[in-house]
Protein backbone atom coordinates (compact mmCIF):
# COMPACT_ATOMS: atom_id res chain seq x y z
CA UNK A 1 0.00 0.00 0.00
CA UNK A 2 1.01 3.50 -1.25
CA UNK A 3 2.89 5.76 2.14
CA UNK A 4 0.57 8.27 2.39
CA UNK A 5 2.52 10.46 4.52
CA UNK A 6 5.58 9.82 2.06
CA UNK A 7 3.29 11.63 -0.75
CA UNK A 8 1.78 14.32 1.64
CA UNK A 9 5.43 15.38 2.51
CA UNK A 10 6.86 15.29 -0.86
CA UNK A 11 4.07 17.44 -1.89
CA UNK A 12 4.50 19.69 1.14
CA UNK A 13 8.62 19.97 -0.01
CA UNK A 14 7.46 20.30 -3.63
CA UNK A 15 5.19 23.40 -2.57
CA UNK A 16 7.66 24.93 -0.61
CA UNK A 17 10.17 24.98 -2.67
CA UNK A 18 8.18 26.51 -5.63
CA UNK A 19 7.04 29.03 -3.39
CA UNK A 20 10.33 30.12 -1.84
CA UNK A 21 11.84 29.97 -6.09
CA UNK A 22 8.75 32.31 -6.75
CA UNK A 23 7.36 30.33 -9.46
CA UNK A 24 3.51 30.23 -10.01
CA UNK A 25 1.98 27.13 -9.59
CA UNK A 26 -1.15 25.07 -7.77
CA UNK A 27 -1.81 21.50 -6.26
CA UNK A 28 -3.82 19.60 -9.29
CA UNK A 29 -4.78 15.82 -9.62
CA UNK A 30 -6.15 13.57 -6.91
CA UNK A 31 -4.48 15.42 -3.95
CA UNK A 32 -6.74 19.25 -5.09
CA UNK A 33 -9.50 16.64 -4.96
CA UNK A 34 -8.40 15.38 -1.36
CA UNK A 35 -7.75 18.94 -0.25
CA UNK A 36 -11.56 19.86 -0.53
CA UNK A 37 -13.01 16.67 0.57
CA UNK A 38 -12.31 13.65 -1.84
CA UNK A 39 -10.57 10.50 -1.37
CA UNK A 40 -6.90 10.78 -0.53
CA UNK A 41 -4.83 9.94 -4.05
CA UNK A 42 -3.25 6.57 -4.41
CA UNK A 43 -1.17 7.86 -7.29
CA UNK A 44 1.54 10.17 -8.10
CA UNK A 45 1.53 14.08 -6.86
CA UNK A 46 0.53 16.67 -9.38
CA UNK A 47 1.41 20.01 -9.96
CA UNK A 48 0.75 22.52 -12.63
CA UNK A 49 3.13 25.25 -14.15
CA UNK A 50 2.95 27.70 -16.86
CA UNK A 51 4.80 26.17 -19.59
CA UNK A 52 7.16 29.48 -19.58
CA UNK A 53 8.58 28.42 -16.26
CA UNK A 54 8.39 24.79 -16.15
CA UNK A 55 12.06 24.33 -16.93
CA UNK A 56 12.28 27.15 -14.34
CA UNK A 57 10.18 25.07 -11.79
CA UNK A 58 12.52 21.52 -12.91
CA UNK A 59 15.50 23.23 -12.28
CA UNK A 60 14.88 24.77 -8.59
CA UNK A 61 13.68 20.90 -7.89
CA UNK A 62 16.88 19.85 -8.52
CA UNK A 63 18.84 21.90 -6.79
CA UNK A 64 16.47 21.33 -3.40
CA UNK A 65 17.41 17.63 -4.14
CA UNK A 66 14.55 16.48 -5.63
CA UNK A 67 15.39 14.23 -8.51
CA UNK A 68 15.29 13.79 -12.40
CA UNK A 69 12.82 11.00 -13.53
CA UNK A 70 12.15 9.44 -17.03
CA UNK A 71 9.73 11.63 -19.28
CA UNK A 72 8.46 10.56 -22.40
CA UNK A 73 5.19 12.97 -22.33
CA UNK A 74 5.19 16.24 -24.32
CA UNK A 75 2.39 18.27 -21.73
CA UNK A 76 4.80 17.54 -18.03
CA UNK A 77 7.64 16.74 -16.71
CA UNK A 78 8.31 14.59 -13.69
CA UNK A 79 10.75 14.92 -10.72
CA UNK A 80 10.85 12.00 -8.17
CA UNK A 81 11.94 11.36 -4.14
CA UNK A 82 11.80 7.95 -2.91
CA UNK A 83 10.57 6.47 -5.68
CA UNK A 84 7.48 9.06 -5.67
CA UNK A 85 6.85 10.84 -8.54
CA UNK A 86 5.76 14.14 -9.07
CA UNK A 87 3.97 15.34 -12.27
CA UNK A 88 4.72 18.94 -13.04
CA UNK A 89 1.80 19.88 -15.89
CA UNK A 90 2.12 22.58 -17.89
CA UNK A 91 -0.90 21.42 -20.66
CA UNK A 92 -4.30 20.24 -19.06
CA UNK A 93 -7.25 18.68 -21.67
CA UNK A 94 -8.84 22.60 -21.19
CA UNK A 95 -5.21 23.84 -22.38
CA UNK A 96 -2.15 25.54 -21.26
CA UNK A 97 -2.28 26.43 -17.78
CA UNK A 98 -2.00 29.99 -17.63
CA UNK A 99 -2.87 33.10 -15.96
CA UNK A 100 -6.61 32.96 -15.84
CA UNK A 101 -6.25 29.15 -14.46
CA UNK A 102 -4.21 29.92 -11.63
CA UNK A 103 -6.52 33.00 -10.60
CA UNK A 104 -9.45 30.37 -10.58
CA UNK A 105 -7.08 28.93 -8.14
CA UNK A 106 -7.91 29.61 -4.42
CA UNK A 107 -5.51 28.92 -1.25
CA UNK A 108 -5.79 26.35 1.01
CA UNK A 109 -4.08 24.74 3.62
CA UNK A 110 -3.00 21.07 2.46
CA UNK A 111 -2.06 19.01 5.30
CA UNK A 112 -0.30 22.29 7.14
CA UNK A 113 0.82 24.20 4.10
CA UNK A 114 -0.88 26.83 2.37
CA UNK A 115 -0.64 26.72 -1.37
CA UNK A 116 -2.97 27.41 -4.16
CA UNK A 117 -5.33 24.52 -5.28
CA UNK A 118 -7.27 23.95 -8.26
CA UNK A 119 -10.78 25.01 -8.77
CA UNK A 120 -13.37 21.62 -8.61
CA UNK A 121 -14.65 23.05 -11.91
CA UNK A 122 -11.28 22.67 -13.92
CA UNK A 123 -10.33 19.69 -11.93
CA UNK A 124 -13.51 17.69 -12.87
CA UNK A 125 -13.59 19.46 -16.23
CA UNK A 126 -10.20 18.05 -16.98
CA UNK A 127 -11.10 14.40 -15.63
CA UNK A 128 -13.93 14.54 -17.98
CA UNK A 129 -12.21 15.04 -21.04
CA UNK A 130 -9.41 12.79 -20.31
CA UNK A 131 -12.37 10.28 -21.07
CA UNK A 132 -11.55 7.99 -24.34
CA UNK A 133 -12.88 5.02 -26.12
CA UNK A 134 -9.83 3.01 -24.47
CA UNK A 135 -9.81 5.18 -21.22
CA UNK A 136 -13.29 5.23 -19.56
CA UNK A 137 -13.16 4.56 -15.90
CA UNK A 138 -16.08 6.16 -14.18
CA UNK A 139 -15.60 4.78 -10.67
CA UNK A 140 -13.13 6.79 -9.61
CA UNK A 141 -14.41 10.18 -10.99
CA UNK A 142 -17.86 9.30 -10.00
CA UNK A 143 -16.33 9.74 -6.29
CA UNK A 144 -14.64 12.81 -6.84
CA UNK A 145 -17.61 14.47 -8.15
CA UNK A 146 -19.37 13.48 -5.35
CA UNK A 147 -17.16 14.49 -2.98
CA UNK A 148 -17.15 17.74 -4.80
CA UNK A 149 -20.54 18.10 -6.08
CA UNK A 150 -21.31 21.78 -3.91
CA UNK A 151 -18.08 23.34 -5.82
CA UNK A 152 -18.31 22.33 -9.34
CA UNK A 153 -20.07 24.98 -11.03
CA UNK A 154 -22.29 22.24 -13.50
CA UNK A 155 -23.09 24.32 -16.49
CA UNK A 156 -19.58 25.13 -17.21
CA UNK A 157 -18.93 21.64 -16.99
CA UNK A 158 -21.21 20.86 -19.19
CA UNK A 159 -20.22 23.83 -21.99
CA UNK A 160 -16.55 22.80 -21.73
CA UNK A 161 -17.50 18.56 -22.47
CA UNK A 162 -20.45 18.74 -24.94
CA UNK A 163 -18.38 17.69 -27.92
CA UNK A 164 -16.92 14.59 -25.44
CA UNK A 165 -19.57 11.83 -26.22
CA UNK A 166 -18.13 9.83 -23.28
CA UNK A 167 -17.93 12.86 -20.92
CA UNK A 168 -21.64 13.83 -21.91
CA UNK A 169 -22.53 10.06 -21.47
CA UNK A 170 -21.10 10.09 -17.66
CA UNK A 171 -22.58 14.04 -16.76
CA UNK A 172 -25.92 12.23 -17.80
CA UNK A 173 -25.08 9.25 -14.93
CA UNK A 174 -24.07 12.16 -12.74
CA UNK A 175 -27.84 13.38 -13.07
CA UNK A 176 -29.32 10.20 -12.99
CA UNK A 177 -28.03 9.75 -9.64
CA UNK A 178 -29.03 13.31 -8.49
CA UNK A 179 -25.34 14.69 -7.96
CA UNK A 180 -25.58 17.62 -10.21
CA UNK A 181 -28.75 18.43 -8.42
CA UNK A 182 -30.43 19.35 -10.96
CA UNK A 183 -31.06 18.72 -14.54
CA UNK A 184 -28.33 20.69 -16.98
CA UNK A 185 -30.10 20.94 -20.56
CA UNK A 186 -27.84 20.86 -23.14
CA UNK A 187 -27.88 23.29 -26.09
CA UNK A 188 -31.41 22.15 -28.18
CA UNK A 189 -29.81 20.10 -31.51
CA UNK A 190 -26.03 19.65 -30.42
CA UNK A 191 -25.07 16.38 -29.02
CA UNK A 192 -21.33 15.29 -28.94
CA UNK A 193 -19.47 13.09 -31.50
CA UNK A 194 -16.96 11.06 -31.34
CA UNK A 195 -14.14 12.60 -33.23
CA UNK A 196 -14.88 16.03 -31.28
CA UNK A 197 -17.28 17.20 -33.72
CA UNK A 198 -21.30 17.45 -33.09
CA UNK A 199 -24.27 16.26 -34.87
CA UNK A 200 -27.62 17.45 -34.97
CA UNK A 201 -30.09 15.05 -32.46
CA UNK A 202 -32.89 12.90 -34.02
CA UNK A 203 -35.98 13.21 -32.89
Amino acid sequence: MRDFQSQRELLKSVATTLKRAGIPFALAGGYAVWSRGGPESTHDVDFVIPPSRIDDAVQALHAAGHDPHPNSEDWLMKVSLDDIVVDLIHRLPIGDVDDALLARCDERSVDSVRMPVMCATDLLTCRMLAFTEHSCDFGPVLSFARALREQVDWELVRDRTEQNPFAAAFLQLLEALDVTGHRIENRPGVTGSVDGGTHERIA
